[in-house]
Parts: structure tokens; sequence; C-alpha cells
């Protein structure tokens, strides 16, 4: 009998592994499917790109590389960078696919609505800091230049600028799903959190300047006024998703500490 349970267990674990085996592989076919064709723009992205570092430069002004191999390296990682971007709901996809059927029912009825939701924020973040951010940062930038010194930037040093900046505000953009979450998991209730909301916007403002990878004013507030916004949202609709809970089940859940 207990061999009949090893077996069982045993060929549970082979078929589980051959399902991550062929779910990565379905991955790695998409990924690189989608980063042929943006290494053959990889140029054209990188234009793309730039386009409101140059408009914020004085006219004639152009990118530079200073390393000999800069201009074939840049415009290939940026491509990957952008192929794992487009191809990172289907990432998500699969591995939900892989995950799913460990899940509770009710673990199931908010995890996709959450899921999704992150990728479009995730999204949003980045458009955010392309078309608002940007412009404003680069604006500032130019205008503190000191007399005699022309701002030149390398290719290479500005994509690694621009996808730090696109990660840290992809991230700023879940703040709702984080306090969605916290309060669906019954680590902290609604009346804690509209409590403890100055000290939320202080906390906001501190990460705001961290991950943040200038130490301009104009970015760091740009940061954190949407997550003060965001974070609002995401206790608007996490309460409106615990309507339903019990009232006692809520004051339990407000006596824990933080």
């Amino acid at each position: 009998m207990s061999d009949s349970k090893e077996n069982l267990k045993e060929g549970t674990l082979i078929s589980h592994l051959l399902e991550l085996r062929d779910r990565m592989l379905r991955m790695c076919i998409a990924l690189v499917v989608v980063f042929i064709p943006c290494a053959y723009f990889g140029n054209d992205i990188l234009v793309f790109l730039s386009e409101p570092l140059k408009a914020a430069l004085p006219p004639g002004s152009k990118l530079v590389s200073t390393e000999v191999m800069g201009v074939f390296t840049t415009p290939f990682m940026l491509s990957f960078y952008v192929a794992v971007s487009v191809v990172m709901p289907y990432l998500l996809y699969e591995i939900w696919g892989f995950v799913a059927p460990g899940l509770y029912k009710h673990e199931k009825r908010f995890a996709g609505p959450l899921v999704f939701s992150s990728i479009a924020l995730f999204y949003s973040g980045m458009a955010f800091a392309y078309f608002l951010v940007f412009p404003g940062v680069f604006q500032f930038l130019v205008s503190i230049t000191p007399k005699g010194v022309e701002m030149m930037t390398d290719i290479g040093k500005y994509v690694s600028f621009a996808m730090t900046m696109f990660i840290s505000f992809g991230i700023a953009f879940e703040v709702p799903i984080v306090v969605i979450l916290l309060v669906l998991t019954k680590m902290i209730s609604i009346q804690k959190l509209t409590a403890s909301r100055g000290y939320v916007i202080i906390a906001i403002f501190f990460v705001s300047a961290i991950i943040t990878p200038t130490t301009d004013a104009v970015s760091q507030l740009a940061m954190a006024g949407p997550m003060w916004i965001l974070y609002e949202g995401g206790v608007i609709v996490a309460r409106l998703m615990t309507r339903g809970r019990p009232k006692e089940e809520e004051e339990d859940t407000a006596d824990k500490p933080a």
C-alpha cells in the first residue's frame, strides 16, 4: 500500500515537472518569436525611446556611444527588454495556468482579476514615465546644466536610466494591488489603512525618494503623487470587495497589530 502511494506521488511529481517544462518551453518560444522583430527594429525603438531627451536638448544635439560595441549591444539589449515587456502577459498566463489548479475556489476568483489589473497598472506606470515624467525631468536637467558644459548622453547609460525609470514607475503603480491583497488576506483592515493615512503618505514620499533613480524633486514628486492617488483607489476597491465580510470579522482584523 505504501509503495503504491509513493509511486502515485512520484508519478504526480513527474507529471508536474513535465508540465512545467512544456510551459517554460512555450514561454521561451514566445519570447524568441517576439524578440526577432524587436531586434530587427532595434534602432527604431532606440530612436523612439530617446525622443523625450532629444526634445529637451538644444537643436542639433545627439546621443553618443562611448563604447566600441555600444552601437550594437545597446539596441540588442533594448530589443530584449521590449520583447519581455510585450510577452509578459503571456508569460504570466502560463505561470497562472501552472499555479491555478493548486488554488482554492475563492482564491481563483480574486487571483485572475488581480493578475490582469497588475499587468495593466505596470504598463500604465511605464507609459506615465515616458509621456509625462521624462519630458519634465529632462527639461529640468537641461535647464540646470552649467554654462560651458554640453550635455552629451551615452546611449547605453540612457537606456539603463530609462529601463530603471520604467521598472520603478511600474512597481510604484502596483500600490492598489498591494493594498487589496493586504486587506483580502486579513493582514490589515480598512479601518487601520484609513487611520494610518498620514504615515502612509510619509512612507510613499520616502519610498519614491529611494526607488527613483534621479535625485531631482520633479521625478520624485511625479512618482509620489500617483502612488498616493493609487493608494486611495486601492482602499476604495478593497472596501467594495470586502463589503460582504461579517462585521465581527472586520473588528477582529482591526484589533490585530499592524
